[in-house]
């Protein structure tokens, strides 16, 4: 059976607190005793969750190199649950019996796990439904990632694609609105009216959409930028995006 590390605080209680049974066991460093590690031991043994008290190099050891584990490693039996388009569509049946206007983020190409994780955590703070990406040539739900997003990957669903172009198709098809971030858009983002059904996508930096995605948005928005910097960082972009759309959606 394959196993899967989540670490840092905010991610692995998270997890606890949303599939404890995926937890096999916890590694937590060995001296430290502050108030958080011990809400996440509570929430352990709560649970009948092995504990080990280890030194900082065997924590080291199990993450990437530079990782910064604050402390706390679970072992998790099977992998991170990553949607599939049939999910999105019944997501949005959902959505729709629910009378409420569904509220997307998707990511085409972004490839740096930190910025999908900290998208995924400016995503669920949002209240966005699910993040989409395509299966090829985007980060998945690594180690890092999960990190960065502090508890967003194991709440918000991810849903993986095929064909990208496809599914916003689909969307349009389902009544969504497609509202892509271009650089070179016409259209300020503080102008846009992001009110209703509507996805937003985000491009990978540097190369931004791709032409197909582009294609397939029904509009094209810009970040008003008013110093010299010609961009932003992806997640800090999609931040801005969101929490705009956020303020005319009421909160």
């Amino acid at each position: 059976m394959s196993q899967e590390l989540v670490y840092g605080l905010h991610a692995v209680q998270a997890l606890l607190k949303g599939s404890p049974q995926n937890v096999q066991e916890l590694m937590l460093l060995r001296g430290r005793k502050d108030q958080r590690l011990q809400k996440i031991i509570l929430q352990a043994e709560k649970n009948d969750i092995a504990l080990s008290f280890v030194d900082r190099r065997t924590l080291d050891d199990k993450v990437e190199e530079g990782a910064n584990h604050q402390g706390v490693v679970a072992l998790c039996v099977g992998k991170t649950k990553v949607h599939d388009e049939k999910f999105l569509l019944e997501l949005l049946e959902q959505l729709d019996q629910r009378a409420e206007a569904p509220f997307l983020l998707i990511l085409d190409g972004v490839t740096d796990p930190h910025n999908l994780g900290a998208c995924l955590r400016s995503a669920e703070a949002a209240g966005v439904h699910a993040v989409i990406a395509p299966k090829d040539k985007s980060a998945g739900l690594t180690p890092t990632a999960r990190k960065v997003a502090c508890g967003a990957a194991e709440v918000l669903p991810f849903v993986t694609v095929t064909n990208l172009a496809r599914t916003l198709q689909q969307l349009q098809q389902a009544g969504v609105w497609i509202f892509g971030a271009a650089g070179e858009a016409t259209q300020d983002v503080y102008q846009s009216q992001l009110t209703g059904p509507m996805a937003l996508v985000m491009g990978a930096e540097g190369s931004g959409l791709r032409r197909l995605t582009r294609e397939h948005c029904d509009h094209l928005i810009k970040i008003p930028m008013a110093g010299e910097v010609s961009s932003l960082n992806v997640s800090v972009a999609t931040g801005v995006c969101l929490f705009e759309a956020v303020r005319q959606r009421g909160g």
